[in-house]
């Protein structure tokens, strides 16, 4: 079941990143569409920071998938997983990575760049976040809760 699609716009690179760390607070599993340069990983770099990760996030592009030790006091969440999907052509390339186990840990947060590609593998539970790049710093973003 989808909820209401909520529209934000940013006007910055500083405003998607506290948008990411904002969002950082209740969500677990976030699938990230858009092109390239739309404010995707900005947005993941903010959404780590709310879970207190220090270390630089950078697209993960050429591993696919880092991992980082979530360092907040939330105690069920220990993993937050950055995943770029952008070099995989499709879902048969997907299944040796080990998604479905990152993604049905309930201790991992899972952040999907490129999301799309994951097909039926994509948990019905997560969060569809689309981004535009409209222009200069200005980003329209998307939002819907899948159930």
């Amino acid at each position: 079941m989808k909820h209401k699609e909520k529209i934000i716009v940013t006007n910055s690179f500083e405003e998607t990143q506290r948008l990411g760390e904002g969002f950082a607070k209740k969500n677990r599993i976030i699938a990230l569409y858009g092109d390239l340069g739309s404010g995707k990983t900005t947005f993941a770099q903010g959404l780590a920071r709310g879970f207190g990760i220090k270390r630089r996030i950078v697209s993960p592009t050429f591993v696919i998938i880092r991992s980082y030790n979530i360092k907040n006091t939330n105690k069920k969440l220990k993993m937050f997983y950055h995943i770029d999907l952008y070099r995989i052509e499709n879902e048969k390339h997907i299944e040796g990575l080990g998604l479905e186990e990152i993604i049905s840990n309930p201790e991992n947060v899972v952040v999907i760049e490129w999301a799309e590609k994951m097909g039926k593998l994509l948990p019905k539970e997560r969060w569809d976040i689309r981004f535009e790049h409209l222009k200069n710093d200005k980003r329209k973003i998307s939002v819907i809760k899948n159930e």
